[in-house]
C-alpha cells in the first residue's frame, strides 16, 4: 500500500516538475530576445552562464540568447551587421564606432587589466630591467596593456620600453606556453592567462593598474564593457534588463563559491590553484564604482600619443554619452 501512494507522489511530482518546465519555457518564449555574440572560449562565458542557470533574464524580463563566435573580431562584425544586440568589447573601439556615427553605448563589465609578469627566480625588477630582454605581447603591438607600459616607462623612467627591448607577439595561448617555457623573459598577456601564470609561480613587476596611478589616472577604470546599440530596438530597450542581470550574476559570483564549483568545467582550470587564481581574478576585476570620464579622457590622450591614428583614427574627445550611466552595486 505504501509503495503504491510513494509511487503516485512520484508520479504527481514528475508531473509538476515537467509542468514547471514547460510553463518557464514557455514564458521564455515570450519574452523579448537579447541576442549577444561573443568568444565561444572567453571569460564572459562565466557571468553569462551564471544568468542563464540563475534565470536572471527571464527575472528581467527578457530572454538572453548566446551565440559563441570563433573570434572577437567575428562578434563585432556580426554586431556591426545587426545580426546580435550585443557584445563585449573595449570602450576605445566603441568611441572609434560612435565617432563614426553609430549609436553604440558602453555598459561597463570589467576592470581586469594587464600585468607584466616574469618567472619567480628571475633577476627582474622593474621595467629598467628589461632593458636588452625580450617581452612576449598578446594581442598585438596595439596591445593597450603594452601601450601604457611604454607610456609610464618614457614618462616616469627616461627610457624608450620598445626601442629597449625585443618584443615578440602571438596569441594568448602561445605567449602563455612560451611563458612557462622560459623562452622569454617577461611576458603580458590576457587576465585569465595572466591568473593562470601567477599560479604556477610567475610574479607580477608591474600592473597596467600601477602604472595608471602613477600617470594620473584611475586606476579601476573598466577597459571592457557591454557594447548596446541604439538603432536596435531590442538592444535598446533591453540594455538596462541586462546590465540588472549583469549586476546580479556579479553578485552572485562575488558571494557565492558554489556558484565558482558549478562553473568549473567552463572555466578549464586543471588545477585547485589555477581555479583560485581564476576566481579571485574575475572578482578583482568587477567594477565597483561610476567610470571616471576625466581618467578615460585622459587615457584617450596616452593611447593617441602612444598608438597614433592606427590606434584611435580620429577620436580625440569621448563622446557624450559613450558610457552607459547605471548604478553600481
Amino acid at each position: 500500500m505504501f509503495k503504491k501512494i510513494f509511487d503516485n507522489f512520484k508520479c504527481l511530482l514528475v508531473g509538476y516538475v515537467i509542468f514547471v518546465g514547460a510553463v518557464s519555457a514557455s514564458y521564455a518564449a515570450d519574452l523579448p530576445k537579447l541576442k549577444i555574440a561573443v568568444l565561444g572560449f572567453g571569460t564572459v562565458l562565466w557571468e553569462l552562464d551564471t544568468i542563464k542557470h540563475y534565470g536572471l533574464d527571464t527575472a528581467n524580463g527578457f530572454d538572453l540568447q548566446i551565440t559563441k563566435m570563433a573570434s572577437s573580431s567575428a562578434g563585432r562584425v556580426a554586431f556591426q551587421a545587426n545580426e546580435a544586440d550585443a557584445i563585449v568589447a573595449d570602450w576605445l573601439w566603441v568611441g572609434i564606432q560612435r565617432n563614426k556615427g553609430k549609436d553604440y553605448v558602453f555598459a561597463p563589465y570589467s576592470l581586469a587589466v594587464g600585468e607584466l609578469l616574469v618567472a619567480s627566480d628571475s633577476d627582474i625588477k622593474s621595467l629598467q630591467d628589461l632593458k636588452g630582454k625580450s617581452i612576449g605581447i598578446a594581442g598585438g603591438p596595439l596591445d593597450k596593456s603594452w601601450l601604457i607600459f611604454q607610456s609610464y616607462a618614457a614618462a616616469k623612467l627616461g627610457f624608450n620600453l620598445k626601442s629597449e627591448t625585443e618584443q615578440v607577439f602571438g596569441a594568448p595561448p602561445l605567449m602563455f606556453k612560451k611563458a612557462l617555457s622560459g623562452e622569454l623573459d617577461a611576458v603580458i598577456n590576457y587576465w585569465h592567462f595572466t591568473a593562470k601564470m601567477k599560479s604556477r609561480g610567475m610574479r607580477t613587476v608591474l600592473s597596467v593598474a600601477d602604472t595608471s596611478s602613477a600617470l594620473g589616472l584611475d586606476s579601476t577604470t573598466p577597459l571592457l564593457g557591454y557594447v548596446f546599440n541604439r538603432a536596435l530596438p531590442n538592444s535598446a530597450s533591453l540594455m538596462p534588463n541586462m546590465v540588472k542581470a549583469s549586476q546580479e550574476a556579479k553578485k552572485i559570483l562575488l558571494q557565492q563559491q558554489n556558484a565558482w564549483d558549478r562553473l568549473r568545467p567552463l572555466m578549464k582550470a586543471k588545477t585547485d590553484s589555477d581555479f583560485e587564481f581564476l576566481v579571485n581574478g574575475f572578482r578583482a576585476g568587477v567594477p565597483t564604482k561610476p567610470v571616471n570620464l576625466a581618467s578615460v579622457q585622459e587615457m584617450l590622450n596616452i593611447m593617441s600619443k602612444s598608438g597614433g591614428d592606427q590606434l584611435v583614427g580620429d577620436l580625440t574627445t569621448l563622446p557624450d554619452d559613450l558610457f552607459y550611466a547605471a548604478d553600481v552595486n
